[in-house]
């Protein structure tokens, strides 16, 4: 294994040797195993684009004697960097609409019976939040459902295995160009703009920001350790890379979660039919665990 030299810099400049097949299959077992990911021999690439900053910030030669690094490591701290790495993040404000509009047209109605809403709290999961602008997104649609529901409540939690997108998410800030899908109406209410024009960046409000709660979670841990029942739970965007198999267990340690009558939503683009699942469709990529 390359030694790294504590002492000297690392240089930036130059390009590491490229991974090799069997270090990306050491990898791609690590991978899947941890992730729960699929991560074909097409994706050598992939892999080695993205964990050649890391190899060039540590000196090392090559993604291959990274791979070496990594498992030699004794602690969980190069996992991390590993794990950050090597995620796919990508999402925005308001994505699929349809989820949203469903929210507020059938699930809130329902669940509150259109009565005044003293006590009740309306909780929701963000699973795989990813940079935030899901959570955020459900925020500004509770908010705005609560300033027309005398004593209505929420609160979000949201997950991700990536600390680097987490700490992003918490702190709630934004290219102005990342929140062109927002109405107008919520990015007067909702976001803030920098002193500094130049800057290009808004903030999501404090009152939205304290309604959210971020935490690291795996989906391929046994128990989330998640205690709330949930009247939602937001799930998308994130089965298409694992394997059927996957997708069977982590729905189902979901639904653990899921509140009886409560409901999953999952992308457009994602099935569930043939999955042993405790929950029936009731619309295109929207579920619900019986009452």
């Amino acid at each position: 294994m390359t030694r790294i030299d504590q002492c000297a810099p690392p240089d930036l400049s130059s390009e590491p040797a490229d991974l090799s097949p069997a270090g990306f299959a050491r990898l791609a077992r690590f991978i899947t195993s941890e992730l729960g990911i699929r991560m074909p021999e097409s994706k050598l690439t992939m892999v080695q684009n993205r964990l050649q900053r890391r190899v060039r910030e540590l000196g090392l030669e090559s993604v291959d004697h990274y791979s070496e690094y990594l498992f030699a490591s004794s602690n969980g701290v190069e996992r991390e960097h590993f794990i950050n790495a090597i995620t796919t993040n990508k999402t925005d404000f308001f994505r699929e609409p349809e989820h949203f509009s469903y929210l507020v047209d059938v699930v809130l109605p329902e669940r509150t019976g259109g009565r005044p809403c003293g006590g009740i709290r309306f909780k929701v999961w963000s699973a795989g939040c990813s940079s935030g602008e899901e959570p955020y997104t459900l925020a500004m649609v509770l908010e705005e459902f609560a300033s027309r529901q005398p004593g209505f409540d929420f609160a979000i939690l949201a997950t991700d295995i990536s600390t680097k997108v987490l700490e992003f998410a918490r702190n709630g800030i934004y290219q102005e160009s990342q929140i062109l899908p927002v109405p107008p109406d919520s990015r007067r209410k909702y976001l803030v703009r920098s002193r500094n024009k130049a800057d290009r960046l808004v903030r999501v409000v404090p009152k939205l920001r304290d309604k959210v709660s971020f935490h690291q979670l795996n989906f391929m841990d046994e128990d989330y350790a998640v205690k709330t029942a949930f009247d939602a739970v937001f799930f998308r965007n994130v089965m298409l890379y694992f394997d059927r198999e996957t997708q069977e267990a982590v729905i189902n340690k979901l639904c653990r979660s899921l509140s009886p009558g409560g409901y999953l939503f999952v992308s457009h683009s994602e099935a569930l039919s043939g999955l042993d699942i405790p929950v029936k469709q009731v619309r295109t990529s929207i579920y619900r665990k019986p009452a």
